[in-house]
């Protein structure tokens, strides 16, 4: 596959670059735009990204390691975060990622031989007030037991 945005990608860079002073301002936008169309941030992606905003690969590196919101290596179909931090882990958030690591049989920062799950533990997705949480790609689920995971989980299978 080769990384390139087209036409339409590249004036939505261009869109974003103007709102800031700085080009570099635009950096997690731009990587948010890359991992929805190339599904990860490889190393390739983080060059590219880096040449297009002409700010150092190390500044690219730092923001991809730094937020969990990129994936750094192929996430699977339906990419499973679960949320251990203070409020979560408090109202049984720990318990919910162990029932689902079981569940899935995956670790932390694991996909699932057929691609089809991949599981993350995460800090806080600023969902307090509905935890315990899980994110499964874009959509968010609150208020969880471990029955609504299952029944989550099993509608996906």
């Amino acid at each position: 596959m080769e990384i390139k945005f087209n036409d339409e990608e590249l004036a939505k860079v261009e869109n974003l670059k103007k709102k800031y002073p700085h080009q570099q301002a635009a950096l997690m936008g731009v990587l948010w735009l890359a991992q929805n169309k190339f599904g990860w941030i490889s190393a390739d992606v983080m060059k590219y990204v880096s040449e297009l905003l002409d700010v150092p690969l190390s500044t690219v590196e730092g923001v991809v390691s730094f937020y969990t919101m990129y994936h750094k290596k192929q996430p699977g179909k339906y990419h499973v975060q679960v949320c251990t931090n203070v409020s979560c882990m408090l109202r049984g958030g720990q318990e919910i990622y162990e029932h689902i690591s079981n569940k899935l049989q995956l670790n932390n920062n694991e996909t699932s031989s057929d691609g089809k799950f991949s599981l993350e533990e995460v800090e806080c997705m600023g969902a307090c007030g509905g935890a315990p949480m899980i994110a499964i790609n874009e959509d968010f689920y609150e208020n969880l037991t471990i029955e609504k995971v299952d029944e989550i989980l099993d509608s996906l299978k």
